[in-house]
């Protein structure tokens, strides 16, 4: 749960710091915090890794023109609400040295557009050590574009689309 916390807290931290904020110049005094889902440990789920070597890169579509280049890494297996779900992981092939391992999950859920960004939302974590592993929803967050229009967002593949409501992780944005 610590872990949690102090996850949203480095959020908050990242969206109040003008160098580091996603957020347009002019909202970034008034910004006091993101409004998560009350923690839920049920959305800390058991996933098992199964790794897919030998994928080729591929293209995925964004918030914009822009195509962004990912590999599939794997599949995190999981059950969530008596269901059996499955979410693709992706690297960027192209990611600097300091990124190499961290894999990158786009998802929409039945929260999207009714709760949370309509558009989906990430999560993103270090690769596990181990096949089996825990996916934490609780770290879910919005695509910069929900807060700029100056970024350019992969938009979730419809192969990880949940359909459970993922009440967990960062809610949707009001930019009044």
């Amino acid at each position: 749960m610590k872990e949690i916390v102090a996850f949203h807290e480095s959020e908050n931290e990242r969206f109040r710091n003008p160098a580091t904020s996603p957020l347009k110049r002019d909202k970034i005094a008034g910004f006091k915090a993101l409004e998560f889902y009350p923690i839920d440990l049920k959305f800390s789920v058991k996933a098992k890794l199964v790794r897919t070597p030998d994928e080729e890169p591929f293209l995925l579509r964004t918030s914009t023109e822009r195509l962004a280049e990912y590999v599939k890494f794997g599949e995190a297996h999981f059950v969530l609400e008596g269901k059996e779900l499955m979410l693709n992981l992706y690297r960027d092939p192209a990611g600097k040295e300091s990124e190499s391992n961290i894999l990158f999950v786009p998802f929409t859920d039945l929260t999207s557009g009714d709760g949370s960004y309509g558009g989906g939302r990430y999560l993103e974590f270090i690769i596990p050590e181990k096949d089996n592993f825990i996916l934490d929803f609780n770290k879910a967050f919005n695509p910069y574009c929900v807060y700029s229009d100056r970024y350019s967002c992969p938009i979730p593949p419809r192969e990880n689309d949940l359909f459970v409501r993922i009440e967990a992780g960062v809610r949707d944005y009001d930019k009044h």
